[in-house]
């Protein structure tokens, strides 16, 4: 029987776990690295081929004789910038989106080996850092990363209900968030997506809690990018610290607050 009890683990014990664990922080910094890299790559590829395919549009500009020339003018240089600016950040959070579900196995690993210094023994877990335990991690980010679109989506449509609609989009965000994080602790055990997802309803305060975070910074414009690439491991391991506390209650010698 699961205990729906389990103390809280707080963020700042889940920091300095990550800070004392030196392999845990090099790995850190290996993902991070690779994940800012593949964004970076992946938004100046996607670029390239939206230009390729567009740019032309917007090399030559309509001719300009009146009044209504004038008008039509005025409106080419709006959509102009305004392609640009939607492009640019559709881009770039394709990009991140790729980058997060390329480096899944990652971040599994990250997880898995968190969660074996955590509870100092050996952690029964299937296929591991393998070529098949890599491709199933693959297929996991991939479904997470698509849940994700299907999010977005539906948080345009709520965002347009008066008041209460900006409210149910953060919560949105925050499940969701919470779903993407118990994606890299619970792929350790190889559990599949339907149980993750009842994981966060029948855990709804810890998965609040959880996801409230990275869903406030998920919702900054621009540095959002930057900062969920920088705190996506100390995320991973403070929701696969709080996780184990759920499924086993083992903390050994932890002092909780």
């Amino acid at each position: 029987m699961i205990n729906h009890k389990r103390q809280w683990i707080p963020l700042t014990y889940s920091m300095g776990f990550l800070f004392r664990h030196l392999r845990l922080l090099g790995w850190s910094i290996l993902l991070v690295a690779i994940t800012v890299a593949l964004t970076w790559i992946g938004y100046l590829e996607a670029i390239h081929l939206i230009d390729g395919l567009t740019g032309h549009f917007f090399q030559q500009p309509p001719d300009i004789t009146g009044i209504w020339g004038w008008l039509v003018g005025k409106g080419w240089l709006v959509v102009k910038y305004l392609f640009l600016i939607i492009t640019r950040i559709a881009a770039f959070y394709l990009a991140f989106l790729t980058a997060y579900c390329l480096t899944t196995p990652g971040y599994v690993f990250l997880s898995g080996a968190a969660e074996k210094i955590y509870l100092g023994r050996q952690v029964k877990q299937t296929d591991g850092f393998t070529p098949a335990g890599v491709l199933i991690d693959l297929w996991e980010g991939c479904k997470i990363g698509a849940i994700g679109i299907l999010v977005t989506m539906v948080a345009l449509a709520v965002n347009c209900i008066p008041v209460v609609g900006q409210a149910l989009v953060f919560l949105i965000y925050v499940f969701y968030s919470a779903l993407m994080f118990i994606d890299y602790p619970a792929s350790n055990h190889r559990w599949t997506l339907g149980k993750k997802i009842d994981w966060v309803r029948t855990y709804r305060i810890h998965s609040f809690r959880l996801g409230i975070f990275p869903a406030f910074i998920s919702m900054i414009p621009v540095i959002n990018i930057f900062c969920m690439a920088l705190l996506f491991p100390l995320f991973t391991i403070h929701t696969t610290l709080n996780f184990i506390a759920v499924q086993n209650g083992e903390q050994p010698g932890i002092k909780l607050s």
